[in-house]
């Protein structure tokens, strides 16, 4: 395919986050014409990491906006751009079928799980809190149903002890980019691959609320850490409660996987790195870093204290 085909190839894009920075970079490489960026603007307080889907539009002369909804007088301004390709790239939004349709070529996003695995929001830190082994990037159709049109390509990472929600996503990128940059010019040929997704032998998934980061101390050990290496910076948080006070739980490990190591929620132990160990339904939690509500964030055994084990009240 000429150079020429894949320049006249217009492109809309529906992008924000460090996914859809990096893939609007890997677009711009292989030299797709991209008409116009529609993002998000930041939230305010939201602990901000990734750069900027809009700064990179600005640098390059790409119109942007960012409407709450794109309605019908978006759509006739769209469809006035004769879109070959339209991209999603990390876009909170669910694009209508009446927009889809504008693309001549194709309508595609790229989604953060091995579909039809882990359908919907917030797939990288549902990876983790379900303890699974292996995750990564699927770029595929879109249709009016989420995450549910055929599939283009796909790339796979494993899930390591070590990561949290924030390491995994940094996996992930680099794997999203390369796909647009590999597959672009395929797709702008018409020779992409493309086959269907089975939903049956996949799950959706919900958006996660900052409730759902409580701890049950009577779980598992595993469960307890995956949860806190899935909400951990820069996400809100796992908690628990100590003599009625939120506790926030930043970092963790597996002290024991097996066993009853006493009453769960109940402090066993101290390590010399200021670290807790804490009894869980099974096996014992190494509670790392920890902080109090409204009070900064340190080792755990200064935040509860030095005389934890023989003072501290059960966390529940």
């Amino acid at each position: 395919m000429s150079e020429l085909s894949t320049a006249s190839a217009t492109c809309v894009l529906f992008a924000y986050h460090e996914m859809g920075y990096a893939c609007m970079e890997a677009l711009l490489e292989v030299g797709a014409p991209v008409a116009v960026l529609f993002t998000h603007q930041d939230s305010p307080g939201e602990e901000v990491w990734w750069r900027s889907c809009a700064a990179l539009a600005a640098s390059r002369g790409i119109p942007t906006f960012t409407p709450e909804a794109v309605d019908s007088a978006w759509i006739a301004r769209i469809a006035a751009l004769e879109p070959a390709i339209i991209y999603s790239f990390s876009y909170r939004n669910l694009l209508s079928e009446a927009l889809l349709r504008l693309a001549s070529i194709a309508a595609l996003n790229l989604h953060p799980s091995l579909l039809p695995r882990y359908r919907g929001r917030a797939p990288v830190n549902w990876v983790l809190v379900n303890g699974e082994r292996e995750t990564g990037v699927t770029l595929h159709h879109m249709v009016a149903r989420a995450d549910a049109g055929d599939i283009v390509a796909q790339r796979a990472v494993a899930i390591e002890d070590s990561d949290t929600a924030l390491t995994l996503y940094r996996k992930l990128v680099p794997l999203g980019a390369e796909l647009v940059r590999e597959l672009h010019p395929l797709i702008v040929a018409g020779r992409a691959p493309r086959y269907p997704q089975d939903l049956s032998q996949g799950n959706y998934c919900g958006r996660r609320q900052p409730d759902d980061g409580r701890i049950d101390w009577n779980w598992p050990a595993r469960r307890i850490f995956n949860l806190v290496r899935a909400v951990t910076h820069p996400y809100p948080g796992a908690f628990c409660f100590a003599s009625g006070r939120k506790l926030y739980v930043w970092q963790a490990g597996i002290a024991h996987e097996d066993g009853k190591r006493g009453e769960p929620g109940t402090v066993i132990d101290t390590a010399g790195d200021g670290s807790l160990e804490i009894a869980a339904g099974e096996g014992s939690v190494l509670m790392v870093r920890a902080q109090f509500e409204n009070h900064e964030e340190a080792r755990a055994r200064d935040v509860l204290g030095a005389g934890a084990i023989a003072g501290a009240p059960k966390l529940s």
